[in-house]
């Protein structure tokens, strides 16, 4: 079983002792929280609730959209706060997980104390501050790393927490085929025959609204190709986190080996890239990408970015063709005009 279960006991254990008797706990995802984010919340609140007997609040920013997302929060019973209703005064002690301070992408006031951060993304220099964080790049999904907490504590691990800590590696590593580790892969098998078929079957094949459809047309149609980039303005959307799914569905596109798809939730500008190869660095060319524009990171395939705030008068057209002169330029591509990947009525692609 290749899981560092020596590093992983010994960090969850001076956690624990650290945390114990303090007071209430607070337990912070990135906004808009997608498996993984709230897997690893929802084992760390387990690990406190069963350690040391401390009561642990999670909360985010934004919404969980993707139906997917909010079909495991029901099945699963995964209680959660918003974070405009989280009176932060309450908790004596702040964590964050599948996130950092810094980043742009939680919602948690820069101007207070974070005591923990467990964390798989590049490591950021404000968490040098934090008392505790725990910082594997090399995993592919930061459930994995929960996952060796729970073993090193002995914690009971029920089949509602095995099948969300399955759900939320299987779908950040895409089965295993996406940035992942000897650990990730471990975590992934061990975790496979603890999992609920039945939920995770509800779970990956939930009930969709009709707009849900009228987004992929609205995707197709507004796609457009820089010969192996592809780019997708999404316009306005009600779901952030379908800026992300879509940039994983046009990436199978025969020919593309990047996409950057954007789209406008209140008044955010949301972004993800894709790439298909861990070479390309994501996360750097995310940065560089809307450098003066907002913020962004990722990995080595994938990568989100924010605008925040997003000017009601932007042309979201012109500010991705931008973005994609800008991302060409960082891949050493030439600069060239874009065609739309499918024809109008009429046949053409320009």
């Amino acid at each position: 079983m290749l899981i560092d279960s020596a590093r992983s006991s010994e960090i969850s254990s001076a956690i624990i002792d650290w945390v114990r008797g303090k007071g209430r706990i607070l337990i912070v995802t990135h906004d808009n929280p997608d498996p993984d984010a709230l897997a690893s919340a929802y084992a760390l609140q387990q690990i406190f609730s069963c350690e040391t007997r401390q009561e642990a609040t999670i909360t985010f920013g934004g919404i969980i959209g993707r139906g997917e997302n909010r079909t495991m929060v029901r099945e699963l019973e995964i209680c959660t706060v918003p974070i405009d209703r989280i009176n932060f005064d309450d908790y004596a002690i702040t964590c964050l997980v599948d996130t950092q301070p810094g980043t742009g992408n939680n919602s948690f006031p820069a101007d207070r104390k974070i005591d923990i951060v467990i964390d798989h993304h590049p490591r950021q220099q404000s968490i040098d501050l934090c008392r505790w964080h725990d910082i594997r790049e090399d995993y592919g999904a930061c459930a994995t790393i929960l996952y060796e907490y729970l073993l090193a504590s002995k914690v009971y691990i029920g089949t509602k927490l095995a099948t969300i800590l399955f759900y939320a590696i299987k779908t950040e590593t895409q089965d295993l085929g996406r940035e992942w580790s000897p650990s990730d892969r471990a975590s992934y098998l061990n975790l496979l025959h603890l999992a609920n078929n039945q939920i995770l079957y509800r779970i990956t094949h939930p009930s969709l609204p009709r707009s849900y459809f009228h987004l992929f047309h609205r995707a197709l149609a507004k796609a457009q190709l820089y010969n192996s980039l592809l780019t997708c303005n999404l316009g306005q959307i009600n779901n952030p986190d379908i800026v992300a799914e879509m940039a994983d569905f046009l990436l199978r596109v025969e020919g593309v080996d990047s996409v950057l798809a954007m789209g406008r939730y209140q008044h955010e500008g949301i972004l993800s890239l894709r790439v298909a190869s861990y070479d390309l660095s994501a996360g750097r060319l995310m940065r560089r990408t809307i450098d003066g524009y907002g913020s962004g990171g990722g990995h080595g395939m994938t990568a989100g970015g924010q605008i925040k705030p997003l000017a009601d008068d932007v042309n979201l057209d012109e500010l991705l063709e931008l973005f994609a002169k800008r991302l060409l330029e960082s891949l050493e591509r030439p600069v060239v005009t874009a065609v739309r990947l499918l024809p109008d009525d009429h046949g053409a692609t320009r």
